[in-house]
């Protein structure tokens, strides 16, 4: 028996002869166990079948999918949802092609995870093999943003999780709709149809009771705001596999080429302004950044992009070329604006830009531009983010983009993993040991 849309999750059965508990959370934890238990390990064809499936599944269910969508978007512009969190709620047909892609590339680094495990001697008495195992009940917990729920019901799974999706209350008919293709594809490629539910029991006693099962839940993967993340870090005790959230710095030195420097902040911040890449405040040198906030307003003007420079106080106001001109605030420090808006703020020098960030950065992505190659050096091993760019826009921070493969998050977090959470860092491992009768003695 599958549950019915409006119940808290789409899950699977429990196992043969056993009565499903009355509580919801208890339910959809035993229920995700139980698929997880029972899916084939690692490397098993099902998967590839599964990525296929998935596919194809949202192609058909695609008109379907849209006009869920436009019901959602319907209710958030009712309620007044600003523009840009409407637009991250928004599915086009490029991400139907997004989402092929994303399963075409799954299947490949699948094959790669799997397919390249090592014998090593252990000692002068036997063998050693490190295999990939999952790492078991997967909950991702994440705000409006419909393509968060394609990933997690992909590449945690082809690698043996099962996954709690829980996202914004926002995408709930989008969610509905999406997780009902899962399923279709999980059945339809041999897998328990409980690999993936998407929780859509919006309160948030039930998000808290489940923060406090470390017994249930083996890792917890966070992508939002800040306060989303925190939240899930001080409600619960599960481990995270978390960002920080994308307060991300640019310092732009002197020796700096002022008109890339421009072009690399454009890119940074008008594509998506509320992305966890995005640029929100550049450092640059009190003896360019006159001529910098020049040219980036020109570039602005030149591209019709709707560019808000926040400048701060100390520096003279650019002639009029496009764009607006407001004032830097105090407050303006160590926030995202998640709008098509940039701080601009003069230091001293490279130590003066280290601090700033070192005080209110995310730890997420920094860049620095620079043509004087100590700067640049002596930048990176200052700075502590799990992604440094030297010349380029802070977007490159991108696991596909990166030739790391595709990505589930951006982490922030000193263990496990940093940066792209790819397929490699949704695994854990077993060391097999080929004794042949040795003893410790």
């Amino acid at each position: 028996m599958v549950t019915t849309p409006s119940t808290v999750g789409l899950t699977a059965v429990p196992p043969a002869g056993a009565d499903p508990p009355e509580d919801p959370v208890e339910r959809i934890l035993s229920e995700a166990r139980a698929a997880q238990l029972a899916a084939p390990p690692i490397g098993d064809p099902a998967y590839p079948r599964y990525c296929h499936e998935l596919r194809d599944r949202l192609r058909a269910a695609w008109p379907a999918l849209l006009a869920a969508n436009r019901r959602d978007i319907a209710s958030a512009e009712a309620r007044g949802l600003p523009d840009t969190l409407v637009t991250r709620l928004r599915l086009t047909d490029r991400h139907l092609d997004a989402f092929a892609a994303l399963a075409e590339r799954g299947e490949r680094e699948l094959a790669d995870l799997t397919g390249h495990i090592t014998t090593l001697p252990a000692a002068h008495w036997g063998t050693l093999r490190r295999i990939p195992k999952p790492l078991g009940v997967v909950m991702m917990v994440y705000e409006a943003r419909p393509t968060v729920t394609v990933d997690g019901a992909l590449l945690p799974v082809i690698v043996g999780n099962a996954v709690l999706l829980r996202g914004g209350t926002e995408m709930a008919e989008t969610d509905a709709a999406l997780a009902e293709v899962a399923r279709a594809a999980l059945v339809a490629a041999g897998l328990p149809a409980g690999l993936v539910t998407v929780l859509r029991d919006p309160r948030r006693t039930l998000l808290r009771a489940m923060l406090k099962r470390p017994d249930a839940i083996d890792v917890l993967i966070p992508r939002g705001s800040p306060s989303l993340i925190d939240y899930c870090r001080t409600s619960g005790a599960l481990p995270l596999i978390a960002s920080g959230g994308g307060v991300n710095h640019l310092y732009v030195h002197a020796s700096a080429d002022l008109a890339l420097a421009a072009t690399v902040t454009l890119d940074s911040k008008i594509p998506e302004p509320a992305g966890c890449t995005s640029v929100e405040l550049v450092l640059a040198d009190r003896s360019v950044v006159e001529a910098y906030t020049a040219e980036l307003l020109r570039q602005a003007e030149a591209a019709g992009a709707a560019l808000t420079v926040r400048l701060d106080p100390t520096v003279p106001a650019p002639p009029a070329v496009g764009g607006r001109i407001e004032r830097l605030e105090p407050h303006d420090l160590g926030r995202e604006f998640l709008d098509p808006v940039i701080g601009v703020l003069a230091v001293s020098g490279l130590e003066e830009a280290v601090e700033h960030i070192r005080r209110h950065g995310s730890a997420h992505t920094e860049g620095v531009l620079a043509t004087d190659p100590e700067v640049t050096e002596r930048f990176s091993r200052l700075v502590d983010a799990a992604a440094i760019v030297v010349n380029g826009s802070l977007r490159l921070h991108d696991g596909p983009k990166l030739g790391l493969g595709a990505e589930i998050s951006i982490a922030t977090g000193r263990l496990h993993v940093r940066g792209p959470v790819t397929l490699g860092a949704l695994v854990t491992s077993s060391w097999v040991v080929e004794a042949d009768g040795e003893l410790r003695g």
